[in-house]
Parts: C-alpha cells; structure tokens; sequence
C-alpha cells in the first residue's frame, strides 16, 4: 500500500535546529522500510524561505511492516512536541494516459 507521510511546523513550536533534528530523525525512520522490503516513491520539503516548514514522503510498505513503523512515528512526534504526524494511505492508484489525439 501507498502512504503518505507529512510533518509540518507550521505552530513555530521548534526552532531552526529542533525542526532540522525532527525532520532528520523521521527521515531515517522512514528510510528504515527499506530493509523490510519497501520502497521510497518521494521526498518533499518546503523551501527555505517559505512561512512554513513541511516535509513529506510518499511510501510503499509492506503490510507486515504497517503497526512498527506507526509506532515509531508516533514516538518522534512525541519526542519533539509535536501534535501528530500525517499518515494518509492511498488505497488505489489511477494512472492518467495522455488524451488520443
């Protein structure tokens, strides 16, 4: 299954560094589906000079895989104060062919 994971700091509650570790440590949580035998589709980050600052990642996890690293996500959130991470599955995928001409 497809998930997409999303951190934000958009509350402003970690500094600079604190959003920099934050995002570092999910990183290589998420990083880590590897070696259950998943796939890492996509990484996003806002830019630098945006108000905000976000992250996402779009995952394919095994299903054994699911409840771990829930958890661990669970953990970095509340290791850095933060009110939730985004888990949001995508159940199907819909492939959009160019128009005939």
């Amino acid at each position: 299954m497809i998930v997409y994971i999303s951190i934000g700091n958009s509350d402003d509650k970690l500094s600079q560094m604190e959003w920099g570790k934050f995002y570092r440590k999910v990183d290589l949580t998420i990083q880590g589906i590897r070696t259950a035998g998943g796939q890492i589709h996509g990484r996003w980050v806002s830019q630098s000079t945006d108000y905000w600052q976000n992250a996402c990642w779009c995952v394919e996890r095994p299903d054994h895989w699911q409840a771990s690293l829930r958890e661990e996500l669970r953990i970095r959130a509340t290791q850095f104060n933060q009110d939730s991470i985004a888990w949001a599955p995508a159940p199907e995928t819909e492939f959009l062919s160019p128009p005939e001409p």
